[in-house]
């Protein structure tokens, strides 16, 4: 028996890894005269430069200190993401990877048409994200219609988040099954 003959693999032509997650999303088609001054962007990432901080010669007081301050990160990061709105966004079942995602809808978008897409993932911390994608399929459903974007004017730190997210879902899913 020849496995290669009697069972033949289609190959994977996808780049990255998909998985289906549930995460807050909201949507916007972006009009033509934004769409020269789009990148995707982190929008709860808050630095604040404090200047020269003395070193601390106690191990365990540094720790602490170091411990305090990134809870207030994430506090300073939380609150930045709410009064941006992403903490009203309706939660939605989406298909991502690093290189797009699609999602159902009941408004029909075009082929080509940009999209402005605003998310939280959580793969550890939470990611408050506003990332573009052009569309690259519109398909009709009974229910609307399933729209395929392909991600557009992203940096690689973008894109890192969101492979960050798809594998820690893996894993998730994973642990899942092995219940």
């Amino acid at each position: 028996m020849n496995f290669k003959t009697e069972f033949p693999c289609q190959p994977n032509r996808r780049e990255y890894s998909r998985v289906n997650a549930v995460v807050p999303f909201g949507v916007r088609l972006v009009p033509p005269e934004e769409r020269g001054s789009l990148l995707s962007r982190i929008c709860n990432q808050t630095t604040v430069d404090l200047g020269g901080l003395p070193e601390i010669q106690d191990q365990a007081l540094a720790e602490w200190l170091s411990a305090l301050n990134r809870k207030l990160d994430l506090i300073l990061n939380a609150l930045g993401a709410q009064k941006l709105g992403f903490s009203s966004l309706p939660v939605r079942q989406i298909n991502i990877s690093g290189g797009g995602l699609s999602f159902p809808s009941s408004e029909a978008f075009n082929r080509g048409d940009i999209l402005e897409i605003m998310t939280v993932l959580s793969a550890g911390a939470s990611v408050a994200l506003y990332i573009y994608g052009e569309v690259v399929a519109s398909d009709r459903r009974s229910d609307g219609f399933e729209i395929g974007l392909k991600f557009v004017a992203m940096d690689d730190q973008i894109r890192e988040e969101i492979c960050r997210f798809v594998f820690e879902r893996e894993r998730q899913i994973l642990r899942e099954k092995r219940r």
